[in-house]
């Protein structure tokens, strides 16, 4: 077989796990989405308020998921070695896990002076981001419990439940956040702290869906998920701990890199960060096609580790990177020839506009380099190493794109070029630091594929 039929016949493989989890992460990201576009309409204190407590959520919770989602390549080993009740079990421990991680995350939200320090928000912000985290709080326990589900449902090849799931709160959603955000009768308008009450109701909502499919579906009856729920096992927790610490850890590094951006850019004004909430958001939506693409990836490459099978396992975690690279660099080369138009639909706000277009000059570059390192770190983690990658995430994301873009951005050293100051300054050294990392990321994956099949 020719190697291009190779990669064909990979792609095959991961089509069809990789189409549901972009469509429902899709919708995730929509939640984000709606909340941008209605705060935008709400007015720029609004969305200012938005960006500043999405990042602050996006920072605890995607930690906290990252730990959590733990149970996917542990369960994914266990269900290709077809053992499945070991595998149900794994389910259990990871949502006693996401039960005792909401506690400190919760915690964080409802006092979240931290961040409004780090942002030096304005009085009439802060107001709206407590009233948005405070929201936020509520959503988090059922998000993270729904996190466990969405990992467990990865590692034994059933995305699509998820997917309708993910579909039905986003339905839920839109209605929801135009009532609280904008009012109707008697009920005011609350701007974005509407929003985090929305998404508190869709969660909550979600949560509920998914106990009566464990209880009610068969598909999990070999599980037995839904008929008996095994009490903490300390042995499956510190599994989870060791390998999910170090996960969390880089995918908190990773997304801090772009939370601690609207942070640092609200210093500058409430323009500049509502223009880089609206980049962000768009680029976080084209990153759902690579992160379905590794997550189909890693699912594969855990079963047949699980299976005994190390060859396919190598063969398929490559081919996920050379897939997702070559997608990456077609959709960042079509949305920058058309961010105009595409900025546009967010917001008619001609300063709103000015700011964001020039924080999308390098997406093309950008996206390629998000989609290596994404790819080839999911891959890593379906062998379960987690550790060599939080390093270059430090390295990288937190070194050369956050310091970096500090530097840049507020001229520390007094040699920063005028067209490189203030938001385009942090952009410009985040695309280098993602550069970075993807680098770092697929010759780390490339020198253990080629030990391994050394010692083979």
């Amino acid at each position: 077989m020719s190697r291009l039929a190779k990669l064909a016949h990979s792609a095959r493989r991961i089509a069809p796990l990789a189409w549901p989890v972009f469509i429902g992460q899709v919708a995730v990201l929509a939640f984000s989405t709606v909340d941008t576009m209605m705060a935008a309409r709400a007015g720029a204190t609004d969305l200012a308020a938005l960006a500043i407590g999405g990042a602050a959520y996006i920072t605890v919770f995607i930690g906290l998921m990252g730990i959590v989602l733990a149970v996917s390549p542990i369960a994914g080993q266990l269900y290709g070695a077809q053992h499945y009740e070991a595998c149900g079990a794994q389910l259990h421990q990871a949502m006693w896990l996401a039960l005792a991680l909401s506690v400190p995350g919760c915690l964080l939200l409802l006092f979240p002076q931290p961040f409004l320090d780090l942002a030096r928000a304005s009085p009439e912000v802060a107001s709206k981001v407590r009233g948005h985290l405070a929201a936020l709080a509520v959503a988090l326990p059922p998000a993270l419990l729904f996190t466990a589900f969405r990992g467990f449902n990865t590692a034994v090849s059933r995305p699509k439940i998820v997917m309708a799931l993910q579909l039905g709160a986003l339905l839920a959603k839109v209605p929801l956040t135009a009532l609280f955000v904008f009012g109707a009768g008697a009920l005011p308008g609350f701007g974005a702290p509407g929003c985090g009450m929305a998404t508190a109701l869709c969660m909550l909502g979600q949560f509920a869906a998914v106990w009566l499919i464990l209880r009610r579906d068969p598909f999990y009856q070999r599980f037995h998920i839904g008929d008996r729920f095994s009490s903490p096992h300390r042995g499956s927790l510190l599994a989870l701990l060791r390998l999910g610490i170090p996960m969390g850890g880089s995918i908190m590094i990773e997304v801090t890199g772009f939370t601690f951006m609207a942070f640092f850019i609200s210093r500058i004004g409430a323009t500049p960060v509502a223009g880089h909430q609206i980049a962000v958001n768009l680029v976080s939506l084209m990153f759902m096609m690579p992160l379905a693409i590794a997550n189909a990836s890693s699912t594969l490459v855990a079963q047949r580790i699980g299976a005994g099978d190390p060859s396919d396992a190598h063969r398929i975690g490559w081919h996920g990177v050379e897939i997702g690279v070559a997608i990456a660099a077609a959709m960042g080369s079509s949305v920058y020839l058309l961010r105009e138009g595409i900025v546009g639909l967010y917001t008619r706000d001609a300063a709103v506009i000015a700011a964001a277009l020039p924080l999308l000059a390098w997406v093309a570059v950008f996206h390629v380099a998000d989609a290596a390192q994404a790819i080839a770190g999911f891959v890593l983690r379906a062998y379960r190493i987690a550790v060599v990658p939080l390093v270059i995430y430090a390295l990288a994301i937190w070194g050369v794109g956050l310091a970096g873009g500090y530097t840049v951005a507020f001229d520390l050293t007094g040699l920063t070029p005028a067209a490189l100051k203030g938001a385009v300054g942090m952009w410009s050294a985040a695309t280098a630091g993602l550069v970075v990392a993807g680098t770092g990321m697929c010759t780390f994956l490339a020198w253990m594929i080629r030990s391994r099949r050394a010692q083979a």
